[in-house]
């Protein structure tokens, strides 16, 4: 399998890669404009253009959007995360021309139209309305807006129900023409590909785009703080963050690694000491994310509210003995999870074609997966370790508390039993 890239005179960026094998093709256009990208008053704007690429453009009504691709057997879809915003399809491979077609038509001529605005602002307030319902998804939001206060990354991608309100067509057109601009666009497509068509399609749709520069988002900063919302649920929801590796920095792939062996999987030590051995829980898991220019490694737990506290604690307890007696099959283990949800998830071109949007993305160009599997192979029992220490002891941290919390632990309590 060959990456093939090429970039537009206007910066507009095609990547590729050809599957043999394949009879179908995921084909989709990242936008590099997500919720960081975002003012305070423009809180939601991103995820909301999300939603009205599919209500209809100058020449295809929201009905003839979805019948163009349905009716070749396809589907469509998009989301919005806090980096980037992608729009994207599946079909045979025949029918990529009309899904790259369908995809540039509501990217380049949405209508916006006024109706559709006000439909689309109901089923969005309903998404929030969910969100705040869904105890163990709405905390995160809580978390990630006590990791990152005052800056983008700690807003919600839904956006705020006051912003959703008062959204109106300049506010969705003002945010396309800042961020919507061909050097801040990538074409990714995998499977039963043609590269040079494609990119011969591509020129002709994009290729006319104003290059222009998009504004930069704010630099980040992991602050931390806590969030306590005491209500009458069954369980007590804990959410912990601590400052670690950004998606540039060398230790990365050890971040991914200690995520992996601390609480990634069912015999992770957390899952094993506090789920296996307690019975404390029954979900708890860790994971390790990334941003351009900061991270932040993720634990959550639910639990009944007379053991939260005791759940806390000892995965402090276990973060702290981590860095010190980390064995190196645990390290192999975690290595081996994550080499193998590497290659397993590329089986799939929708996957494949997410990766190449992704590095070109964070690197600038798409590292073979040789490289990638290298940079995982050379991580070491010494840097796990190092990095364990950090994160146990010293990183920042937030904590988000969620349910019958009266009694839990304060984040200042829990940082002196770090400090230990």
């Amino acid at each position: 399998m060959t990456v093939n890239l090429m970039t537009l005179p206007n910066g507009f960026r095609i990547v590729t890669e050809h599957m043999p094998g394949l009879q179908s093709a995921a084909i989709g256009v990242w936008v590099l404009a997500g919720a960081r990208h975002e003012t305070s008053e423009q809180n939601g704007i991103a995820h909301f253009l999300e939603h009205m690429a599919f209500k209809g453009t100058e020449t295809r009504s929201a009905l003839q959007i979805a019948e163009a691709i349905e009716d070749v057997g396809g589907y469509i879809n998009a989301y919005t995360s806090r980096e980037v915003t992608a729009y994207y399809a599946r079909v045979l491979k025949d029918d990529v021309p009309l899904a790259l077609d369908v995809v540039a038509d509501f990217l380049r001529r949405a209508r916006f139209d006024a109706t559709e605005i006000e439909i689309e602002r109901g089923v969005i307030l309903s998404e929030i309305g969910q969100a705040l319902d869904t105890p163990d998804d709405i905390i995160f939001d809580w978390l990630q807006e006590k990791a990152y206060p005052d800056h983008p990354l700690g807003r919600a991608i839904l956006g705020a129900e006051e912003r959703v309100r008062g959204f109106a067509r300049d506010d969705l057109t003002r945010f396309v023409g800042q961020h919507y601009r061909p050097g801040n666009m990538i074409l990714a497509a995998a499977g039963a590909i043609d590269h040079d068509a494609l990119a011969r399609a591509a020129e002709r749709l994009f290729g006319d785009m104003e290059a222009a520069p998009a504004p930069e988002a704010p630099a980040a900063r992991f602050e931390g703080g806590e969030s306590r919302t005491v209500r009458p649920l069954e369980q007590a929801h804990f959410a912990m963050a601590f400052e670690s590796p950004d998606y540039g920095d060398p230790l990365i792939h050890a971040a991914q690694i200690y995520a992996t062996a601390l609480g990634g999987s069912m015999s992770s030590r957390l899952f094993q000491e506090i789920r296996e051995k307690r019975g404390l829980c029954y979900t708890i898991f860790t994971q390790a994310g990334a941003y351009a220019d900061t991270g932040m490694m993720t634990l959550y737990a639910g639990a009944s509210a007379d053991q939260l506290a005791g759940l806390a604690e000892i995965t402090i307890d276990e973060m702290k003995r981590a860095a010190g007696d980390m064995r190196p099959d645990e390290i192999e283990r975690a290595r081996a999870q994550m080499k193998a949800g590497l290659l397993m998830g590329l089986e799939s071109p929708s996957n494949r074609a997410e990766r190449l949007a992704r590095m070109l993305q964070i690197w600038g160009r798409v590292p073979p997966l040789e490289e990638v599997v290298d940079r995982i192979d050379a991580v070491t029992l010494g840097d796990v370790r190092g990095l364990a220490e950090r994160i146990a002891s010293r990183a920042p941290a937030a904590l988000a508390l969620y349910g019958p919390v009266e009694n839990a632990p304060s984040l200042e309590a829990l940082q002196k039993r770090r400090a230990a």
